[in-house]
């Protein structure tokens, strides 16, 4: 097993705060391409807090991390590698899933409902929460995620000084507290 020194689990934390950051954008950024684009129903702000950022997507890219970071990272044999993003793809289907089922109860539990649209038009679903389709998807994007976004953010974290990545970090950790207690309230 290999340990961390103490600077090396404060970097880790800040590049994962960033890294939150980033996929919350994104995923508010792909929504509002389904909703005005592909469906062509208007904007609305996808996201449950003021800011332009779901942060269900952001978890959901920290999960994948920690489930298939090691199994990115491995060397495979030969016949092993066309086995490999099978199941990242079935992997990150199902943890995303699940994460979307959990976080409609939550969500109804808290606020009542949940914010996106109901999944009982969609011919595999179960009780409109979750569907096939999405979660086909969520398939799909994490193997984008894992496989292209993921190292490209990586080395921009590694990319900044010390500093900066701390600053950012915090200014992020504060930005999403403050919205967080803003919309609570609110």
């Amino acid at each position: 097993m290999r340990y961390l020194s103490k600077a090396q689990r404060i970097e880790a934390v800040e590049s994962y705060v960033l890294y939150f950051f980033l996929y919350s954008v994104l995923g508010w950024l792909y929504e509002v391409f389904l909703e005005v684009v592909v469906y062509r129903w208007g904007f609305t702000n996808r996201g449950v807090l003021f800011g332009p950022y779901c942060p269900v997507y952001g978890v959901g890219a920290l999960v994948f991390l920690l489930c298939f970071s090691r199994l990115m990272e491995r060397r495979e044999p030969a016949w092993l590698r066309w086995v490999k993003p099978v199941l990242i793809f079935l992997g990150c289907m199902i943890v995303a899933t699940a994460i979307e089922l959990a976080t409609s109860y939550i969500l109804e539990a808290i606020t009542g409902s949940w914010p996106w649209q109901t999944y009982l038009d969609y011919a595999i679903n179960f009780e409109g929460r979750i569907a096939l389709s999405p979660s086909i998807r969520f398939g799909l994007g994490g193997l984008l995620f894992l496989y292209v976004l993921q190292p490209l953010f990586r080395r921009l974290a590694k990319s900044l000084s010390p500093r900066l990545r701390r600053g950012a970090s915090i200014a992020i950790a504060v930005l999403l507290g403050a919205d967080f207690l803003a919309t609570v309230l609110l």
